[in-house]
């Protein structure tokens, strides 16, 4: 198979207020706009918003969107904590924090509900270092 390209469909109660949410808040562009599907992209990155009542959507999944986390890789997490949830009063669904296996990181969702991590990479310990390809060296934040 020859891809061509790839990115997720959000179904959504509120295209509107989804499509806001990420234009503002995260730098997307409209690409194509309808009142029941709405296509975003910020450089190579795309993302698109789907009426989950629309009928291209077969009848038994027409609803929204549940269970989806987006991550956003970012190069200061700290600062985004600042702008997202400080500034702009998200609510976070997780606070700012440090995991083992390489991630500072924070979650907040969307107006469907989607959750959104944005994260910074940093150093897992020890312990999962050696979990990531070639023993951590695939690892964002440990270099050879």
């Amino acid at each position: 198979m020859e891809l061509s390209s790839f990115y997720p469909v959000v179904c959504t109660a509120d295209v509107a207020a989804s499509k806001d949410f990420y234009v503002r808040l995260f730098g997307f562009e409209v690409t194509f706009e309808a009142e029941w599907y709405v296509s975003l992209r910020r450089g190579p990155y795309e993302l698109a918003l789907l009426d989950h009542r629309h009928p291209t959507i077969p009848l038994a999944y027409r609803r929204p969107v549940a269970g989806l986390l987006l991550n956003f890789e970012v190069a200061d997490v700290d600062a985004e904590w600042e702008r997202l949830v400080v500034r702009e009063g998200l609510e976070p669904e997780l606070a700012l924090r440090d995991e083992e296996f390489g991630q500072r990181h924070f979650i907040v969702s969307d107006p469907s509900g989607v959750l959104v991590d944005v994260i910074t990479p940093i150093a897992p310990s020890a312990e999962f270092a050696g979990q990531y390809v070639s023993g951590g060296q695939e690892h964002p934040s440990i270099r050879p």
